[in-house]
């Protein structure tokens, strides 16, 4: 199950590299962000139904990590990252156990709260929403 999983979250990076690379290549996220469509009620929806869940995972992630800073670099992560940010810290937990090791130590287990993961995805996320 732990193969199964780290494929799958690889392939989530990989197909969100891929539909936002698309996207950015056909329209800028400022032009999407003053555009007609994201006023657009369905628009608005989906992207409260996304940050939802983003804040969802933040609490599952916030109970895992122990300290304070990582707990606010993966929130800023998760928010301007999302499934991208949620795919790193998956990776991150699926890789810390051995691949035929149980599902508890990646779910159930704390962390002491590392932050460079969280730091270069948060960084990264600012220097791509300055940019746009």
């Amino acid at each position: 199950m732990i193969w199964f999983l780290r494929l799958l979250f690889a392939a989530i990076i990989l197909a969100m590299l891929w539909f936002t690379g698309t996207a950015s290549l056909q329209q800028s996220l400022g032009a999407f962000a003053r555009g007609p469509v994201i006023r657009d009620p369905w628009v608005v929806a989906t992207l409260a139904d996304a940050y939802f869940a983003f804040l969802a995972f933040f609490v599952w992630v916030a109970w895992k990590e122990c300290s304070a800073a990582a707990r606010v670099l993966w929130f800023v992560a998760l928010m301007l990252l999302g499934n991208f940010a949620i795919a790193a810290y998956m990776l991150r937990e699926l890789f810390a156990v051995p691949a035929d090791g149980q599902l508890a130590g990646v779910f159930a287990r704390r962390n002491e709260g590392h932050v460079v993961l969280a730091g270069c995805l948060t960084a990264a996320s600012v220097a791509v929403y300055l940019l746009a």
